[in-house]
Parts: structure tokens; C-alpha cells; sequence
């Protein structure tokens, strides 16, 4: 959530007045995050966060304000859009794709214990449920796609040792995704981003997901290798830690049964999840866009986990 689009509150003055949020009263640049330009405002009726989508079209908005709202009616903690008085979530802010939605309450868990792990865990179960009869469809625009179109473009900033993990990596994840496992297993929308910055607590209660501008179409335990891969992994080492993947993997198990296929995929999922950020980290490292308050991320922490989960295989599903 960095600023990409400046945004003052002369700016949004006429502009919210479609919104029934009554007048601005403050905006504040959001300084997390690397995809939109993020801000918290203020208004008369309360708090919420504008984004402005700077890759993201008019066209590709709908799936993600929709599957929001949707969850949202289904009992899903996450915060729902607000629309104008066409009804519509998505308008037009200095040219671009902007939306208001509501702001969640509470804090994001930086230190998580089982007990947060455990609500993440059937929240995330709870979530692919509820969006089942989600009716648009749109592929995970992060995927295996994505990967083998920006490897090449990457291989030259690195060195060989990393190099080879990355082509081997792809080479991996590319059969794997033609096989029979990865066709058996339930796919559906999925966040595809759930990490702890994305996720706030109100003590030990979950208080909502946030920030679906990742989310898509792709397996169910995708979006729960990206999620273990944060929740539950020690940040210098990339290892696991035991008791937190036991109470995450424990809680939706118990939610949405993993099924014998989905234990089959359970290695290359971890291992499609830590690829996955690592190519985007390092994307963000070597093919930066400018934008004010931007720090990108250290690619080596995912590197770890990918080589981590090479190395010492993967703990039970269930």
C-alpha cells in the first residue's frame, strides 16, 4: 500500500460527495504495501480506506469489490465496499480505478501465537466456502503464468546458484500443474495474499481480512501454503514452527475437510507459495515502479523458505 497517486483532501472534497459518507475530514497515505496508492480517510460518517488501483482496469475491479461484498454478506470478516448512488464500487479519482471501503477495527499481528493461527485457519476455510457460488471468474493474475513470463526477465540480476533454483523451480511447478494431483484438488477464489500485515486482530479475536486486490481463481490450498508460509514461519530461518502450522491447519481442517489429493499437493503448494513471493519481491527489487514512501521487500526471505521447504519437505495436512 504505497503512494503511488497523490491524493489530498481538496482532491476528494467534490469527488465523495456520490458516496453517502458525508464531508472529508482527513486523508493520510497508507506507507504498507506495494501495488496502490492507499490512504486512510475520514469522513463525517466515520473511517475507511480509499485505494487507487495503478494496475488494476475498470474491467478486472468487478471480481474483487464483488467477491468483497459477497463474503461480506455470507458472514465472512472483511471489510465491504461502499457504493456510490449510480451503485457503483469502482469509479473514476484523478483517472484512475478507485473504491472506498470500510476500515477494519483492531491492529494487524505481527507476533502471531497458535491461537491467532487457529482464527486465521477457519476464517480462510470459511472464506472458500462462502465464495463457492461466487459467479465471476477470473484466474489468479500471480499464478503459474505470470511466473513463467517474469523468470526470464529476472534470471540476469542473479546469481547462478539462484538462477538455477529459479529454473528449476519453474520447471517443477510447470509439470506439476499439467499433472492429475493439481487437477484433482478444489479450486475456487481464494485471497492469495493472506499475510499477517492483511489480517486484524482485536486482542485474540480476528476482526477481518483485508486487501483482496491479489485474490483469483486457483486452488483452495494455494491460498493456505501462502498463509502458512507467513502465519507460521520463523522470519530469519523460514522454518516452520510446529505448534503454529498444527493450530492454522487444525482450525480449517475442522471448517473445510483437506481431502487425500490435496495432501499429495500439500509440498508443491508450500513450495509454489514461497515462489511465488520471491519472484515478486524480486521484481519489485530489480523493475521498480516510483512511488512515494516505497520500500520494497527483501526477496531473500522467500528465497529461504522455498529452499527451507526443498530441504525439509512439508508437515502433515491433517
Amino acid at each position: 500500500m504505497a503512494v503511488f497517486t497523490q491524493v489530498t483532501l481538496a482532491d476528494v472534497s467534490e469527488w465523495i460527495k456520490q458516496f453517502p459518507l458525508g464531508k472529508p475530514l482527513a486523508i493520510k497515505g497508507i506507507a504498507s504495501g506495494i501495488e496502490n496508492s492507499n490512504f486512510f480517510l475520514t469522513t463525517e460518517s466515520g473511517e475507511y480506506v480509499l485505494t487507487i488501483f495503478e494496475n488494476l482496469t475498470f474491467e478486472q475491479l468487478p471480481f474483487y469489490l464483488k467477491l468483497m461484498h459477497h463474503l461480506a454478506e455470507r458472514g465472512v470478516l472483511v471489510p465491504a465496499p461502499i457504493a456510490n448512488a449510480q451503485g457503483e464500487l469502482c469509479v473514476a479519482l484523478h483517472g484512475k480505478p478507485a473504491a472506498i471501503v470500510g476500515k477494519l477495527e483492531g491492529h494487524s499481528q505481527l507476533a502471531p501465537a497458535p491461537v491467532h493461527c487457529a482464527e486465521v485457519g477457519a476464517m480462510l476455510a470459511k472464506m472458500h466456502l462462502a465464495a463457492r457460488d461466487f459467479p465471476l471468474k477470473q484466474p489468479n493474475l500471480r499464478g503459474l503464468q505470470w511466473w513463467q513470463e517474469t523468470a526470464p526477465l529476472l534470471l540476469p540480476f542473479l546469481p547462478e546458484a539462484d538462477a538455477r533454483l529459479l529454473r528449476g523451480e519453474i520447471d517443477f511447478q510447470s509439470a506439476f500443474a499439467a499433472g492429475p494431483v493439481y487437477q484433482a484438488i478444489p479450486h475456487g477464489p481464494v485471497h492469495a495474499d493472506l499475510f499477517r500485515n492483511n489480517v486484524m486482530f482485536d486482542g485474540e479475536r480476528l476482526s477481518g481480512f483485508f486487501d483482496f486486490y491479489f485474490a483469483g481463481c486457483d486452488t483452495w490450498l494455494f491460498d493456505v501454503a501462502v498463509t502458512v508460509n507467513d502465519w507460521c514461519a520463523d522470519q530469519e530461518s523460514g522454518v516452520l514452527d510446529t505448534a503454529r502450522v498444527r493450530a492454522l491447519l487444525d482450525a480449517y481442517h475442522a471448517v473445510r475437510p483437506f481431502g487425500a489429493a490435496e495432501q499429495q499437493a500439500w509440498l508443491p503448494m508450500l513450495r509454489a507459495a514461497a515462489l511465488r513471493f520471491w519472484l515478486s519481491r524480486l521484481y519489485d527489487l530489480h523493475l521498480p515502479r516510483e512511488a512515494e514512501m516505497l520500500t520494497p521487500h527483501d526477496p531473500g526471505h522467500f528465497e529461504r523458505i522455498l529452499r527451507e521447504r526443498i530441504a525439509a519437505g512439508a508437515p502433515a495436512l491433517f
